[in-house]
């Protein structure tokens, strides 16, 4: 019979188990020993089979360490099934735990069911709640530090929160300093900013900022390359340099003067790319929605935005709106006040927020304006796309991502979506990587790097194997 342990946390038991420092880690499968446990017993810890062995006749011997190998295997599958299945899985396996690896069960135990839960609960209650005191939380998320890789940590971390109700002690120091930061644990902590007593906040806002400076330098180098790049090809001019002649337009406008005898072109008239000038020459509007389920990608589109800001050639704005709207363009020299400055949460109007930014263009053909939103609107659906129209029509470079995160294509509003599409801002999910590359057409005016309708934006998982968090 299958318990309810089983049916709910299974899964993600068979998850840590298979990435629990083992060497090639692949699931139940693998033939890797933990961390720390030394691997694979030795071939001499078993007697040879076959006889030959003892003599030191190779075909024996080979045969022997092929039983082993496999005797090895087998004892390997079973110790990781009996992580998944937790203390139910003992009869079934025959598998006693010691060492490490109890502690790994312990760990697992006490979030996914079959034992204690951090704050006491046995693991047949599957209720969530507090329950718990934050030295034991503290002492748990220590443990499965020293017991699993970081990426397991960051899920288990995530699951924790959700499973156990475990958000409000977030906003208690000691707990901060034992969590592992990433991006799903800031948008906990800004979600509760609002609740956040004054003795945590230092603390959160240093979690936070660890994430945030992670994140720029993964893409921030990348990000201003990419748009140098397309800003100094978005200059078109006539007297272009040697280098910075663009071909097949030179060509393409040159065609009237074809020598046949000669199979050549004479190109009476260059055309080029300029070079980056010190003046700004496009404009960004960052238009972000900050309903709680577009967490991550209001952290990623506030390090963009700080990034943008940096670029001497680029007037960026960043606008979070809920049913209100905020603009924290002020703030983009810390990436982290910006933060602080949303409220996740709330309700949607979509249309109030494009109010405020159609309101704020001044150079329609050298502006973009990207808005991330899961678009569900709870405003005047029609005004929306009125205004998206407008500002299209207009030469704004409208752009519309479902979500800026590696988590894939969020749950979303298909109607609008295929509106505004009709309307020439294609709505698609848009990884953190992707994001200069969009970002670089748009300022070109070139076609979007759009994914394939057919699929969605690929989930890119924390470590091998791992088939969701969250």
């Amino acid at each position: 019979m299958t318990t309810s342990r089983e049916t709910t946390g299974t899964k993600e038991r068979q998850m840590a188990a298979g990435a629990d420092g083992a060497d090639g880690a692949d699931g139940v499968a693998g033939h890797g020993g933990p961390a720390g446990s030394g691997g694979h017993r030795g071939h001499g810890e078993h007697r040879g089979h076959g006889g030959a062995g003892d003599t030191g006749d190779a075909p024996g011997a080979d045969r022997g360490h092929r039983a082993d190998d496999a005797h090895d295997a087998h004892d390997e599958r079973l110790r990781r099934w009996r992580l998944v299945l937790g203390p139910d899985g003992a009869e079934s396996t025959g598998r006693a735990l010691t060492g490490q690896d109890a502690a790994r069960d312990g760990a697992l135990s006490a979030l996914y069911g079959g034992g204690k839960k951090p704050g006491g609960r046995s693991g047949t209650e599957r209720s969530a709640g507090l329950g718990a005191s934050a030295p034991a939380v503290a002492r748990w998320l220590g443990d499965i530090r020293t017991y699993f890789p970081g990426p397991v940590v960051q899920v288990m971390q995530r699951d924790a929160i959700d499973r156990l109700g475990l958000s409000a002690l977030l906003l208690e120091p000691e707990m901060l300093e034992a969590v592992q930061p990433d991006v799903h644990l800031v948008g906990t902590l800004l979600s509760l900013n609002k609740a956040m007593p004054e003795t945590t906040r230092e603390t959160a806002r240093a979690v936070v900022r660890k994430v945030v400076e992670d994140l720029e330098r993964r893409l921030a180098p990348r990000t201003k390359a990419t748009l140098t790049g397309a800003l100094d090809r978005s200059a078109v001019t006539a007297r272009p340099r040697p280098g910075d002649i663009d071909w097949d337009r030179t060509i393409r406008a040159n065609l009237k003067n074809y020598l046949p005898e000669h199979r050549t072109v004479v190109p009476e008239r260059l055309v080029g790319h300029g070079r980056a000038a010190r003046s700004v020459k496009k404009e960004v509007i960052l238009c972000i929605d900050q309903s709680g389920s577009m967490a991550a990608s209001v952290v990623h589109a506030a390090v963009f935005g700080a990034v943008l800001a940096s670029m001497r050639t680029l007037s960026t704005r960043l606008v979070v709106f809920d049913t209100a709207v905020a603009d924290l363009t002020d703030q983009l020299d810390d990436p982290v006040d910006v933060l602080f400055g949303t409220q996740l949460g709330g309700g949607t109007d979509i249309n109030r927020a494009l109010a405020y930014c159609q309101s704020r263009i001044t150079r329609p053909a050298d502006t973009v304006v990207v808005l991330i939103s899961d678009l569900y609107e709870g405003g005047i659906r029609d005004e929306m796309l009125e205004r998206a129209a407008a500002m299209t029509a207009s030469g704004v470079r409208f752009v519309t991502l479902l979500s800026l995160s590696d988590e894939g294509t969020p749950a979303y509003d298909r109607a609008h979506a295929a509106a505004l599409g009709a309307l020439g801002a294609p709505a698609f999910a848009c990884t953190p990587d992707l994001f200069p590359e969009v970002m670089a057409a748009a300022l070109e005016r070139r076609p979007l790097p759009v994914p394939d309708p057919g699929a969605d934006v690929p989930f890119r998982p924390p470590y091998p194997g791992h088939q969701g968090g969250l």
